[in-house]
């Protein structure tokens, strides 16, 4: 039987933000993420979305115990979707892979929540330690949704896996989101 794993594309490409130490780099193809708006929650949701056109980066995990329960509480609001032969991994054994997204029924086109910035720093500082400052960039342009505002809530964060960026991470974040032409609000 093939060991449970998950495609992680946003926060859980920081390692520092959770407890799964079977972690590898992976890419899925044919997936992209975006900035999904919901009622469920007052900030937008960074989700994965089917794109035959693009490829994006994250990490693969082991589901600990198998338990897929624990980590659909962790992702509530998300389906758990099947990825496995979408994904390509250095694993050197079976796995089944499940990638997570917030369904497009749950979308509320007319509001435009803020996404915050201390979400997105910790993302970004992920992809920057994995991927390095190409795959970061790789990272705003297969993401989609940046015409919501930015609220800059780095003084006092809202996200509650918030992590302390360096300079140089927090000038490469503003800089990414200043050629976007992004709204960063206070």
């Amino acid at each position: 039987m093939a060991d449970p794993f998950f495609f992680g594309y946003g926060s859980l490409v920081n390692r520092t933000t959770h407890v799964y130490e079977d972690a590898h780099r992976a890419k899925v193809s044919g997936w992209r993420r975006t900035w999904r708006h919901t009622a469920l929650h007052p900030a937008p949701f960074l989700t994965a979305v089917q794109c035959d056109r693009t490829e994006i980066e994250g990490l693969i995990a082991h589901v600990p115990n198998g338990d897929w329960a624990a980590l659909d509480a962790r992702e509530t609001g998300y389906d758990r979707l099947p990825a496995t032969d979408q994904v390509t991994h250095a694993v050197p054994r079976e796995i089944e892979v499940a990638i997570y997204a917030v369904p497009q029924k749950l979308e509320v086109p007319d509001l435009q929540h803020p996404i915050l910035l201390s979400y997105l720093d910790v993302v970004i500082q992920g992809y920057l330690r994995e991927f390095g400052e190409a795959g970061a960039l790789r990272f705003f342009e297969t993401t989609d949704g940046w015409e919501a505002p930015v609220k800059n809530d780095r003084s006092a964060p809202e996200y509650p896996r918030h992590r302390i960026l360096s300079a140089a991470e927090t000038d490469f974040v503003d800089a990414q989101l200043r050629a976007l032409g992004a709204q960063v609000t206070e």
